[in-house]
């Protein structure tokens, strides 16, 4: 390079450089590379294969990439948000403290539980709406690998609890910006939001105290379907995630395609990701049983999603394939694409 060049090159601003290297396509490929690598080393370390620390190396690479992403789809700042992570994951690795190890543990299955549903794009029918589920399912797959590398001492109820809470928390705030607050939500959008929040609540309360105070016969009879479903089908659907998660977050995109408050609809969907990032968080249940489970979930939870995108044509007055295919069609709202930010 020249003197001249150089001297030029001096002279341009640093937020300017800064700019022009978010622009380029460099930062996306590198966080592509760490992730496959990080979720390789996860794999490896579940099959089990290779040295034993493949799996922490893995859980702070995921966490890393996964934090950077979240926070770059979301328009804040991937570099700090990504660094901080890295930092407290090698602290709470190097440490060996459990209390620490648990956090991390617990972080990195909020954030997962979220990025999978802000890794979201909208559906304009039911086929594309069930691949964003599949996607977003598959994206909290990693992240329960990662939580579960940094060995966490827990719990199993208070950790799916908190991690739910944190993680529907996160999704709440983030919807309230990109959703148009709360003004954005309308009759409608405001009915379904109660209604998930209903249905949340309640399938939280009803397991507790079935749990804890349920009639010996009540409780022996659903046990006997959960064995009964185990023994011949391998696995049992988590019901949260069947009845609320994956049917809100299908129907969250369909009408995303349609209408800002989709967001709010799609933020229940952490009730399916958020379950599937402490999938494996209990050492009674094998990695294969848990991916049963959850596929299970999503099939049944599709089923239902489907009767909700079928009611909500029928009740806005597309009920002819005809006028299914028009008003398809004419869905299209503009959303960022998947790797963009949305804000």
């Amino acid at each position: 390079m020249s003197r001249a060049a150089s001297r030029t090159s001096s002279r341009v601003p640093l937020e300017q450089r800064i700019g022009d290297f978010g622009a380029s396509r460099a930062p996306l490929v590198a966080w592509w590379v760490a992730a496959v690598l990080g979720t390789a080393a996860l794999v490896a370390a579940t099959v089990p294969v290779g040295p034993d620390w493949l799996g922490s190396i893995g859980s702070l690479v995921v966490a890393t990439t996964f934090s950077a992403a979240l926070a770059a789809r979301t328009g804040g700042r991937p570099f700090v948000f990504g660094a901080l992570a890295l930092v407290i994951g090698v602290l709470a690795v190097t440490s060996d403290q459990d209390v620490l190890l648990t956090g991390a543990a617990v972080c990195t299955s909020a954030v997962t539980a979220v990025l999978a549903v802000m890794f979201t794009v909208p559906a304009t029918g039911f086929l594309a709406a069930a691949r964003e589920c599949l996607i977003a399912l598959v994206v909290a797959g990693v992240g329960a690998m990662a939580t579960v590398g940094f060995e966490p001492a827990i719990q199993k109820e208070r950790f799916e609890y908190v991690g739910l809470g944190f993680a529907l928390l996160g999704a709440l705030v983030l919807v309230h910006r990109l959703g148009a607050g709360f003004h954005g939500l309308g009759r409608r959008g405001l009915v379904v939001v109660a209604i998930g929040g209903v249905i949340l609540a309640a399938t939280l309360l009803y397991a507790e105290l079935l749990r804890r105070y349920g009639s010996s016969g009540l409780v022996d009879e659903l046990l006997s379907w959960v064995t009964w479903s185990r023994e011949n089908l391998g696995a049992f659907p988590r019901p949260i995630e069947t009845v609320l998660g994956v049917p809100a977050l299908a129907y969250g995109v369909h009408m995303r395609a349609r209408r800002r408050q989709g967001w709010w609809v799609c933020a229940f969907g952490v009730a399916a990701t958020s379950p599937t990032t402490t999938a494996l968080a209990n050492p009674a249940v094998s990695v294969t049983e848990a991916t049963l489970s959850v596929v299970y979930g999503l099939v049944i939870g599709l089923l239902l999603g489907w009767l909700l995108i079928r009611l909500d044509l029928a009740l806005t007055g597309n009920g002819g394939r005809r006028s299914r295919g028009a008003e398809r069609a004419a869905a299209v709202r503009p959303e960022p694409s998947r790797f963009a930010p949305l804000l």
